[in-house]
């Protein structure tokens, strides 16, 4: 039978991955400070599996005390995206046409229709929207909320709805494609939150309960247990993506993403994300990221306004039998060393093509997939140490993790933010890229979100920003200020890493 893997949406965006089966999300559609987020020890509930009445029959298990823990700190979210008319948008405008806004720039917006409000949809007085809903967990008392990214992704207005009823607007703080992760704020204090544990000490078999809003069914608690954990599953298409997900048989449906995993002692485990189905509907397969990732995720977010992550520079294989018997191995489980980056942190520590990774910090790693979460939790600048099989032999190596451009530095907060005005994260370019381009310099739109340039332009991400209104720019900085004493028209000029040519992209403010 075929089976699908859905992220928690009462109508379900479905992936198609292989003619096996078929991943999908779950949402539905219809500073610079540091900021507690608490955390608590892993250990088995001692009390709370069974008990017995006064002639010893056994008790069935009660999740009564578990739920009312953690009830209060789940939140049902709704996230509405309006859709321009079709006519509404400005479309790319291309290189033969730059002499046309050489030096008469105002002139040709002032007038220009296109820049007037957009048109309404043609049956009523309102543009077009899509509403999703989802799940999401307070982590602290000052209103952080951390939720998928799927499920506020594009959205123009998320709304919060907490167990009492009361409604909130949020502010998206940041988000992280690669691990399906955002984290929100509402303005309020002293809110009920779930705590962390270590989700390295969850075992599999253990009881856990799913928490969240599952077809429109506000605080639904499911019960079930840790049926697997280290799954990944293929789902999350960034670049970058970690996927390590804790698998459980706790029922969960569309609705559920963002919602909380957490054990018998109101812990939280993990932030439920996917389901497999053959139907859409709950299968006996849920999905969470597991809570050591979400906290590392989080504590960025808030301290650096993005995730600082570690890389090693390898590229990796999950080891089985078969190809253990092709290389000669004598292991079964590990990770192999298939190739190394030029200049990559591993190699500078002397990892080699053909070395087995077998624990991360005396953490074991079976798969491709424990190693790339156990590095995840790091930054770059930061040690960690390897334990390798090589030709039989175990010796371990410690490796300061780089970053993606190939250093320890870490991303300072100025020069990536977030211009909500336009719908946009930008980032400064480094110089070997802006003298590889031949550009004197240039602002990266790293990621497009709701907003001007998503509805009024065709602008992709990865575009590098050089002139606005035929002013060079060089840096975040300076492309935020302008924006800033902007009104009316305006065009951006510049280009793309991997596309020949200068673009242009107009749009209104």
């Amino acid at each position: 039978m075929k089976k699908n893997l859905i992220f928690s949406g009462l109508i379900a965006l479905v992936i198609s991955l292989s003619t096996v089966s078929i991943f999908s999300y779950l949402n539905a559609n219809h500073s610079n400070k540091t900021v507690k987020i608490e955390h608590i020890n892993h250990t088995a509930s001692k009390n709370a599996v069974y008990s017995m009445d006064d002639a010893g029959n056994v008790i069935p298990l009660d999740f009564n005390a578990t739920a009312e823990k953690v009830l209060d700190a789940v939140v049902h979210i709704k996230s509405t995206q309006i859709y321009p008319s079709r006519n509404s948008s400005f479309q790319e405008i291309p290189a033969p046409l730059q002499d046309l806004f050489g030096n008469n720039l105002e002139q040709f917006f002032g007038p220009n229709p296109r820049f007037r409000n957009p048109p309404t949809h043609p049956r009523s007085n309102q543009a077009p929207t899509r509403v999703g809903t989802g799940s999401g967990v307070i982590i602290n008392q000052e209103g952080y909320i951390v939720t998928n990214n799927h499920v506020i992704a594009n959205a123009d207005d998320v709304e919060v709805t907490l167990h009492d009823n009361r409604t909130y607007k949020a502010t998206i703080i940041g988000t992280d494609p690669s691990t399906d992760l955002a984290l929100l704020q509402i303005k309020e204090k002293d809110l009920p939150s779930v705590p962390f544990v270590n989700s390295d000490q969850v075992k599999t078999g253990q009881w856990v309960l799913a928490v969240g809003n599952p077809m429109g069914l506000n605080s639904t608690v499911t019960a079930g247990i840790v049926s697997a954990k280290g799954r990944s599953i293929n789902i999350l298409k960034d670049k970058y993506a970690v996927e390590n997900f804790i698998q459980t048989d706790a029922a969960i449906n569309p609705g559920n993403s963002g919602g909380a995993l957490v054990n018998l002692e109101g812990g939280l485990v993990g932030i439920n994300t996917a389901i497999a189905s053959p139907t859409g509907s709950f299968a006996g397969y849920g999905f969470a990221i597991p809570a050591n990732i979400v906290s590392k995720v989080v504590q960025d977010l808030i301290e650096y306004g993005v995730v600082q992550r570690g890389v090693l520079g390898i590229m990796i294989r999950t080891i089985d039998g078969n190809f253990a018997k092709e290389k000669e191995l004598n292991l079964t489980q590990g990770v192999y060393v298939d190739s190394l980056l030029k200049n990559s942190a591993a190699a500078k520590a002397n990892v080699q093509i053909g070395d087995v990774i077998t624990a991360v910090n005396g953490i074991q790693v079976k798969t491709s997939s424990d190693l790339q979460e156990i590095v995840a939790r790091h930054r770059p600048g930061e040690s960690i140490q390897l334990s390798i099989d090589r030709n039989g032999n175990t010796q371990t190596i410690d490796v300061i993790l780089n970053n993606r451009d190939g250093n320890t530095k870490l991303l300072d907060k100025s020069s990536r933010t977030t211009i909500k005005t336009i719908g946009a994260e930008v980032e400064n370019i480094s110089a070997d890229l802006a003298e590889k381009l031949g550009i004197d310099g240039g602002v990266k739109i790293r990621k497009i979100h709701a907003g001007k340039l998503s509805k009024q332009t065709q602008m992709k991400d990865g575009f590098i920003v050089t002139h606005i209104d035929g002013k060079t720019i060089h840096s975040v900085e300076e492309f935020t200020k302008i924006l800033a004493q902007k009104s009316g028209g305006v065009m951006l000029e510049g280009v793309y890493e991997e596309v020949p040519g200068a673009y242009y992209y107009a749009f209104g403010i």
